[in-house]
Formats: C-alpha cells, structure tokens, sequence
C-alpha cells in the first residue's frame, strides 16, 4: 500500500505530461554548447509525455537556441529517439479477518491486494544542430528558428518569444 501511495503521490504531482521548462524531476529540456553555432538539445518527457511531444519540445529548444544567438536557420546533423519502459510492480499485501467463537472454534478470510504491475514509458528525443545566419543552400531540410518556433509555440500554447528572450 505505501508503494502505491508513493505512486500516486508522484502522478499527482507530476499531474500531466512534461511542460516545456528546464530539465528537473519531471523531465524537460537541456542544451549543451558543442561550437560556436552547434549545439546538443535534449528533451526528457515523463510517464504522461508521448515521444511526438518530447521531438517537438526537443525541435522548439533548438529554435530558441538559434533565436537566440542571432542566428535565423537550423539543421539537425544528428537525431536520437527513445522510449524507456520501466515495469513498477505495486507489492501484494494480504488482510485478514477473523472471529474465535465460545466454543473454541474460529473462522477467518484473508483478502490480497496489490500485485498490479504498471508500465512507465519515458520517451527523450536529442538533437545535434548547426545554426546559420542565413539559409544553407547544401541542406535543403534547413528550419527556420522563427517559424519553428511560432508553430510549437502555438501548438503547445507555450508563452512568447519577448518572455523567453529574458533568459538568453
């Protein structure tokens, strides 16, 4: 019972999928500066976080990374995805209730609980950009940042570019 108390506790608090936010317990986005215009973003969901949301989570960081560096374009040169599967078994407890009559006698039932095994997926997707000031002509899939970013801002009804760009 206390497992499955500690379960719920967390679902309560996690409440829903990963929001897009700075990777913490609950997942989130991470980024590592590899050159001056390359970069490795990483997007880590929760239990509640399908694998499309943890790319375009993944996909908006880089946007914002290229914003944010003055840069307008963007290719991925290297993507990764991934969906962990974690068995959690709640433990099996077992109640019993009884009744010892004058005689001597008795009679008891013994209730099990528990023994449900749950499945935690926990999908992650990680980019390796290169930014560009200007559109590349050799990578015909080159994103640009400010549109990127306006469709998954809207997509995910994610706050505005003038809140972000604070951060940088």
């Amino acid at each position: 019972m206390k497992f499955l108390s500690s379960v719920l506790l967390v679902l309560m608090l996690a409440g829903c999928a990963t929001p897009y936010k700075s990777n913490g317990l609950a997942g989130g986005y991470s980024d590592l500066q590899i050159a001056e215009n390359m970069f490795k973003v990483s997007f880590r969901g929760n239990g509640f976080t399908n694998l499309q949301r943890a790319r375009d989570f993944a996909l908006l960081r880089g946007a914002e990374l290229a914003l944010g560096n003055n840069y307008k374009y963007f290719v991925i040169i290297e993507e990764a995805n991934e969906v962990e599967n974690q068995a959690h078994r709640a433990p099996v407890e077992a109640h019993t209730r009884g009744h010892v009559y004058d005689s001597g006698s008795f009679n008891a039932t013994t209730r099990f609980t528990g023994g449900q095994t749950y499945n935690i997926a926990t999908p992650s997707s990680t980019n390796t950009i290169l930014c560009f000031k200007e559109k590349p002509e050799n990578h015909p899939h080159a994103y640009n940042a400010e549109s990127v970013y306006k469709n998954m801002t809207a997509k995910y009804d994610i706050v505005e570019w003038d809140d972000i760009k604070a951060n940088f």
